[in-house]
């Protein structure tokens, strides 16, 4: 099949069906299974407030503990695969992931640091958040300050520098650390997963995905022309620099909400948005809702096997690892030179 060959009304029903089945899915197993009889009366009592309420242990099981990790994969997988669709398509480079800046590594840092200083989980969050948006600030000021080269060229170049850099910093976090009770935490952590997560957690990161979110969705229309060349966007009326640098903050605020609230999560960025554009090509009105479908689905099933394969709970990190990097390499290899 060609790329965008998939009709319209056809990947936005295999979308939300895709999606929806997830969804019920991720509901119905774990460690306490819950058959799908007990699984629509909870959904009809708890919804729509018909039939009989489910036992106590049920109610539990599904709206205070399954509830809130569900939510935060589907906002999470949206928000990682929006941020690698809309930086592929400003960079002009489909090998781009959210993390190009840096952000994965500064919100790792600032996560290590709270972990190794012993700070409760609320502070580790928001020192993972604030870490992430200020390697990003750093690569976009050593990238103003350079200005004899191309600046998208500039960016990517130093994002890769800051990151090795705050990598080093990282490891040398866990050097220090006591390889009996801050280690653990920190790798841990930085191996990504969605078994922390309770509702207030959800209540503070949830608005800050969706401020992401809402430019990449209200913008999607312009970030076509980005791909034709800054003089060429330029002349057909597009403020390029302004544009780009509203994408680059959607983008980081983002992926710096998700690694907060979840860990380092790989691949979701980079082998979604790659199988969207196989999908609906390469137009990025089209992209970018397929994007965030697939994404959500793609994270809210591999957190459904991280709970469900062992008994005891897989890192996210391995399982997207294992998962995108044969994704990747299939895609690769079917879309040849093109890629």
């Amino acid at each position: 099949m060609r790329a965008g060959a998939v009709p319209r009304w056809a990947w936005h029903a295999g979308g939300w069906g895709l999606l929806l089945a997830m969804l019920l899915l991720a509901f119905a197993v774990g460690q306490f299974p819950v058959r799908p009889t007990m699984l629509l009366q909870a959904l009809a009592s708890q919804l729509f407030g018909i039939g009989e309420p489910v036992p106590p242990t049920v109610h539990a099981a599904l709206w205070h503990i399954r509830l809130p990790r569900v939510l935060a994969a589907v906002l999470i997988g949206a928000a990682l695969s929006a941020a690698g669709a809309a930086y592929q398509a400003m960079f002009r480079n489909p090998l781009v992931s959210p993390d190009i800046l840096g952000v994965s590594a500064g919100a790792g840092l600032g996560a290590s640091l709270a972990l190794f200083l012993g700070l409760p989980m609320l502070l580790v969050q928001g020192f993972a958040f604030a870490g992430g948006l200020a390697a990003v600030a750093l690569v976009c000021l050593v990238a103003a300050l350079v200005r004899r080269h191309e600046p998208v060229l500039v960016l990517v170049l130093a994002g890769v520098a800051v990151s090795a850099l705050l990598g080093a910093g990282i490891s040398l976090l866990k050097l220090l650390a006591d390889p009996y009770t801050q280690l653990p935490s920190i790798t841990f952590w930085l191996l990504g997963g969605l078994n922390a997560v309770v509702g207030d957690d959800l209540r503070v990161s949830a608005p800050l995905l969706l401020a992401g979110l809402l430019p990449l969705v209200l913008l999607r229309w312009r970030v076509n022309l980005l791909a034709l060349g800054d003089e060429e966007a330029s002349a057909l009326g597009v403020a390029v620099v302004p544009l780009r640098w509203t994408l680059i903050a959607a983008a980081t605020l983002c992926t710096a909400a998700a690694v907060s609230l979840a860990g380092i999560i790989g691949w979701v960025g980079l082998v979604v948005p790659h199988i969207a554009r196989l999908l609906v090509g390469a137009d990025f009105r089209r992209q970018l809702p397929a994007s965030l479908l697939l994404g959500a689905s793609f994270l809210l099933a591999a957190d459904t096997l991280a709970r469900t394969l062992a008994p005891i709970e897989l890192p996210l990190g391995i399982l997207t690892a294992c998962v995108g990097v044969p994704c990747f390499l299939w895609v690769l290899a079917r879309s040849g030179g093109r890629a």
